[in-house]
């Protein structure tokens, strides 16, 4: 790729979290963790959802889907910086990494 190829093509991370939002469900995933009290509030927290995130049983349950199916679509957030992963005892909590969010639309409306 040339230079002038390299200075114009979008950044990978940029096209990583645009990959991991294509996906309609990792999409949903999302957007229920915006309002983790509101979506979540059917669930016994052992942590505070606020704070620390939702455990990964409880957004398996609210999911309907097989545990591997959203624990691989929770590590594609992850990996694209669109959640943070926290243990707590046993269980993994996931929380929007809402900084990181600001950063990539705002990249995304330079881009475009």
């Amino acid at each position: 790729m040339s230079d002038a190829a390299a200075a114009t093509s979008p950044d990978a991370d940029l096209v990583g979290a645009l990959k991991a939002l294509a996906n309609p469900v990792r999409l949903q995933l999302l957007w229920w963790l915006r309002e983790p009290q509101r979506h979540f509030s059917q669930y016994e927290a052992i942590a505070d959802p606020a704070e620390v995130g939702v455990c990964v049983s409880h957004i398996q349950a609210k999911a309907g889907l097989a545990q591997s199916t959203v624990s691989a679509y929770m590590a594609e957030l992850q990996r694209a910086g669109l959640v943070r992963a926290t243990r707590v005892g046993k269980w993994t909590h996931y929380k929007r990494d809402e900084a990181r969010i600001a950063e990539l639309v705002a990249q995304l409306a330079q881009t475009l």
